[in-house]
């Protein structure tokens, strides 16, 4: 079965950092481009970040851009999201997608292309 798990979620004050892991198992993250996408109360599910196959292309939300940073570690089959200068907007449930990607420096910033997804964990941002 194709799991991806999402780790690293919690309560941080304004101003703080938090680093999200997906840990992906029953497949090799080589060959999927990832993502990152949240859902706050009331609100659409949003893209966060992505990155390519490669690793070589990332976009980023205009509202994380400076702050948050993606990468991805083949070795440990694992993808990453560094949240820093946390702001009590970005408080939502976070969740990392995967799709096969037969571009190796294609970012796919669409929900909608995601096939694969985590359980999401909590980040809230307040003090």
């Amino acid at each position: 079965q194709l799991q991806l798990a999402e780790s690293g979620g919690g309560l941080v004050q304004p101003g703080g950092s938090l680093r999200l892991s997906c840990a992906a198992s029953g497949f090799t993250l080589d060959y999927y481009a990832l993502g990152w996408f949240r859902q706050a109360p009331g609100k659409e599910r949003e893209a966060v970040s992505c990155i390519s196959k490669s690793g070589g292309s990332t976009n980023y939300a205009d509202s994380v851009k400076g702050r948050f940073t993606i990468s991805r570690d083949n070795a440990k089959n694992t993808v990453y999201l560094q949240m820093n200068s946390l702001k009590p907007e970005d408080t939502a449930v976070y969740f990392c997608a995967a799709v096969l990607e037969p571009h190796s420096n294609y970012v796919r910033i669409s929900q909608y292309e995601y096939d694969y997804w985590g359980q999401g964990t909590q980040v809230t941002v307040s003090s």
